[in-house]
């Protein structure tokens, strides 16, 4: 695929380059700012079907505003999940009524989302989901617990993959449904405290919660949840790396400051950092024209984990021992602040684990891609 910008692109950037710097400074809170978005049609710019209040963009147009809004130090959005995630999924799977009801509030910024997909049992390994979904009067209840689940204490809807076939094992009888979260004494949401501070993952629980709406058929949840899982590595793929473009500016800027970049192994440990992220873009880019080939999510993420943790492991490197130090009134009741090197190290440290970890990619490439036998379980 060609994928160069021509002058329509262009324009189009220098417009949300703009935009942003005008409106982004003074952000509102996450939910504020995600209705400011919405209000002047920045979101769901690449759904072309049923005039959802979006404006219409190529791809060449998602890529720029995706580029534009990472360099833009803008708040971190609270409505991807609905915007990149469901929304897709919806166009792909929906029926014409679910596409009324929830493309608009996404489109507007007004409704937030979560993905129940993530278990204590079952995460990397999807298949083992255990909530249970069971029939009732007004549709499904769903039962159980997921983990890991992010903004879910913001989000006013969850879609959740649950088994609704009892009798069912693997991937078989599970169902893709959507949850809403205002269901008080059915559905309690415990924030996570990471390494880092922050809390923005969480446990949910679900005691008989109701569920309002099945996507696709019942018991074909895990080809909706799959398709899903698609769309995750998309567009938002390129914005990711320039978020990463700029960390490692930051940490070859310190690198410079603080001397460490003369020595010549931490010079060779940075170049490789930039050559194989400018390798990661042009991977995406040509996932993107769709020549990426059924392994190309899998390979994206084990690409980006690794080379993220690297990067996390240059930026402590390079300050050396300070580092290894926190601030002098730590105590292990009370949050601590960290500087920028130590969250990007350690928040680094989950991310060949989360959205699926590098045994589990390897293994998809292995069994699906490459065509080899499948992994015996319990084998060393």
């Amino acid at each position: 695929m060609d994928f160069g910008f021509d002058a329509v692109d262009d324009g189009f950037r220098a417009e949300a380059r703009a935009w942003l710097a005008e409106h982004a400074p003074g952000a509102p809170d996450r939910r504020g700012w995600e209705r400011t978005l919405g209000a002047a049609g920045w979101i769901g710019l690449g759904w072309r079907e049923g005039g959802y209040g979006n404006r219409t963009a190529t791809l060449t147009q998602q890529v720029a505003w995706a580029e534009e809004y990472a360099r833009s130090a803008a708040p971190a959005r609270s409505g991807h999940i609905g915007e990149n995630l469901l929304a897709p999924t919806l166009l792909a799977h929906g029926s014409a009524e679910q596409k009324d009801r929830f493309l608009p509030p996404i489109a507007a910024g007004a409704e937030l989302w979560c993905q129940g997909y993530s278990e204590p049992g079952a995460g990397s390994d999807l298949a083992g989901v255990r909530t249970r979904a069971e029939r009732s009067a007004d549709g499904f209840r769903v039962t159980g617990q997921k983990i890991w689940t992010s903004l879910a204490h913001e989000a006013d809807w969850c879609f959740v993959l649950a088994r609704s076939d009892p009798e069912s094992t693997r991937h078989r009888g599970l169902t893709f449904l959507l949850v809403p979260m205002d269901q008080p004494g059915r559905i309690e949401v415990r924030p996570i405290r990471q390494l880092t501070g922050a809390g923005d993952f969480n446990e949910v629980f679900f005691e008989g919660a109701r569920a309002a709406h099945v996507v696709g058929a019942e018991g074909d949840g895990w080809r909706v949840a799959m398709s899903l899982l698609g769309f995750e590595r998309g567009v938002s793929t390129l914005a990711q790396q320039i978020g990463f473009a700029e960390e490692l500016g930051r940490v070859i800027r310190a690198a410079v400051e603080s001397g460490a970049a003369d020595d010549p192994v931490t010079r060779e440990r940075l170049v490789g950092l930039w050559a194989e992220l400018r390798t990661m873009r042009w991977n995406a880019l040509r996932t993107l024209g769709g020549s990426g080939g059924p392994g190309a999510p899998s390979v994206a993420k084990l690409l980006w984990a690794g080379w993220h943790q690297r990067l996390g492991e240059a930026a402590v490197g390079v300050r050396g021992a300070r580092a290894s130090a926190g601030p002098s009134d730590w105590t292990p009741s009370a949050p601590y602040e960290l500087d920028e090197a130590q969250r990007l190290f350690l928040f680094s440290r989950a991310d060949t684990i989360y959205g699926g970890s590098d045994q589990i990619q390897r293994t998809i490439i292995a069994e699906r891609v490459l065509g080899l036998p499948r992994e015996r379980k319990g084998a060393v």
